[in-house]
């Protein structure tokens, strides 16, 4: 299934599912025409998540009916198919080679990829809409760059998961960008959180894709651009820290619960690395892709 969040304009958001290319099907509005009671709220995603097999039983009770679409995708507005994270968004960094390597010279205390997963976290106030406008926060940043990503959405609680019962606990996938103010990103002590936790700075979605339609999400292509021009393109096969490998070394010590969010990292083309270095300005439009799962578009406004 491919779920979104939505609004029609009417009474908030609410639970879909993609039908088709370009059919939703209101998922709270379906249960109750067909008499089918829901074990989760049709308007909360992570409620949806954490019901595990008996939410999942209900939408394709609901499917089995074929109901038809309610809305087009043009009649809606698509939020975050996880609008309000209840934690801070969990990140990988330096996962990809390359994009390591193409780092090292803004880098002096770092110079060989670490043996283990390098974490950071986003701020739940950064989850934007697979279409919502990037903004520079009345001018904060002029040196804001992007990062093409595959996240992960965990369905089932878990800590010190061993690697080989990992994907049982991953619930979907997401298209995402760690968008990042570099110039904050630098003044802080060369630390992450804050230059990449300005709100808005994790557009995501534009879906959740559940894990059994994506047979192996370690061989997708993953690309973004500004204006039509590619900045990333590369695919999850060279992820250097694979996916069991990421949930069990931050499930370690660390309870995972249904609808957090882990980032799995970027390739390389990231525009501080570029010479000269390249970063997005008002007006620009950053659209971010992962074959099979969908495609962001965000406009960076002032």
């Amino acid at each position: 299934m491919r779920l979104v969040t939505f609004s029609d304009g009417q009474n908030g958001e609410k639970i879909g599912v993609l039908a088709g290319d370009n059919g939703i099907i209101d998922i709270g509005r379906a249960a109750q025409a067909l008499g089918i009671a829901l074990p989760f709220r049709a308007d909360d995603m992570i409620d949806l998540i954490a019901t595990g097999r008996p939410g999942a039983d209900a939408i394709a009770a609901i499917l089995a009916r074929k109901p038809a679409p309610h809305h087009t995708l043009s009649d809606v507005t698509l939020r975050a198919p996880i609008p309000r994270p209840r934690k801070n968004i969990f990140c990988v960094g330096w996962n990809y080679l390359e994009h390591f390597e193409e780092g090292a010279k803004t880098r002096t205390n770092v110079t060989e990829l670490p043996a283990f997963p390098t974490f950071f976290t986003k701020t739940p106030t950064c989850a934007n809409a697979p279409y919502g406008d990037i903004t520079t926060h009345d001018g904060l940043t002029d040196k804001l760059d992007w990062e093409a990503e595959l996240a992960l959405v965990i369905g089932r609680k878990g800590k010190n998961i061993a690697e080989a019962d990992a994907m049982d606990h991953v619930f979907g996938y997401m298209v995402a960008n760690d968008v990042t103010a570099r110039e904050i990103q630098r003044r802080h002590g060369q630390q992450w959180f804050k230059g990449k936790s300005l709100d808005g700075y994790c557009p995501m979605g534009p879906w959740i894709t559940t894990r059994d339609e994506v047979p192996d999400a370690e061989s997708l292509s993953i690309a973004c651009s500004v204006n039509g021009a590619t900045k990333q393109s590369s695919n999850t096969r060279h992820l250097y820290f694979k996916i069991p490998r990421i949930i069990a070394e931050l499930s370690a010590g660390l309870t995972l619960e249904p609808g957090d969010i882990v980032l799995t990292g970027t390739p390389h083309g990231v525009g501080h690395a570029r010479t000269p270095p390249e970063f997005m300005a008002v007006g620009d439009v950053l659209e971010t892709e992962i074959m099979g799962l969908g495609r962001l578009r965000n406009a960076v406004r002032a």
